[in-house]
């Protein structure tokens, strides 16, 4: 019997390739490819494009990281927007928050929420918590007609191709300085420091013309290319350097925690390079 592998070509040259015990969903969706197989090595795993988006084993660090660094930051979120996000795991880890009163979730594909409902319920299980908003929508169109609206806002967007594209721009990081609050902050995944160094180093150009106050920081995400993941968060007021990481609650993670929270900015010397 033939072995079945899903890969995805991270780079050119490189690619990640996972054995497959079961394909449960394949789809073209309005906006792209949707698959969901289930791998031997890292369980139930969602593709779009033929990219790795999420998967059972190692999700949590990536949703903790988009979640948590930013929401610690600040001193009593209220509401929060998530743009993208469909398998819902960055709404998930919000929720945790008491503070926060309503989690608005504006993903452009339903088909890739329904999905995530059906094959991610790990992932998925608070997209119907009723603080949880869900709206379908261009993310982009949401935030130009969001004003001094949300306390927070998380781009969990997928790699800047396709619907993505606008998501890693100057013009929508100033929408997004609109959106928020006086206080506010927002989030962003920014790829990885080994294949995408000059659109980190351009988006962080950006954002830090957007915002007073500009930061990157580090996770580890097998899956993801080279393993080793960037966000960058853009602040109007609040520095994450300045959290007091003895106040932040267990809030039941498996990365974050508040050693990480201080220690995700410490940047080894390649990454550092890339925002002088």
């Amino acid at each position: 019997m033939q072995e079945l592998w899903a890969s995805e070509m991270q780079t050119p040259d490189l690619r990640i390739s996972c054995r497959v015990s079961k394909m449960l969903h394949y789809e073209k969706t309005p906006y792209q490819e949707l698959m969901v197989v289930d791998t031997y090595e890292f369980g139930r795993m969602l593709f779009l494009d033929n990219i790795i988006q999420t998967n059972i084993k190692d999700e949590f660090v990536y949703h903790e990281m988009m979640a948590h660094v930013g929401l610690n930051t600040l001193p009593n979120p209220r509401r929060v927007l998530v743009v993208g996000g469909g398998d819902g795991g960055v709404i998930r880890e919000i929720i945790k928050h008491p503070s926060v009163e309503k989690a608005t979730l504006v993903e452009i594909d339903a088909k890739v929420v329904e999905a995530a409902q059906k094959y991610l319920p790990e992932i998925s299980c608070a997209l119907t918590d009723p603080r949880v908003e869900v709206i379908i929508d261009d993310g982009i169109k949401h935030v130009q007609q969001s004003k001094n609206k949300y306390d927070m806002i998380i781009v969990d967007s997928t790699d800047p191709i396709g619907p993505a594209v606008g998501l890693f721009a100057g013009e929508f990081y100033r929408s997004v300085a609109e959106a928020l609050t006086d206080d506010g902050l927002f989030v962003a995944q920014t790829e990885s420091p080994f294949f995408n160094r000059d659109l980190i180093a351009r988006v962080y150009k950006e954002i830090s013309s957007a915002f007073p106050l500009t930061r990157l920081y580090l996770a580890c995400i097998p899956t993801y290319p080279g393993g080793l993941w960037t966000f960058t968060m853009g602040s109007k007021k609040h520095d994450p350097l300045q959290v007091d990481v003895s106040r932040i609650p267990d809030l039941a993670t498996k990365y974050y925690s508040p050693g990480i929270h201080r220690a995700c900015f410490e940047l080894p010397p390649f990454v550092a390079d890339l925002i002088k």
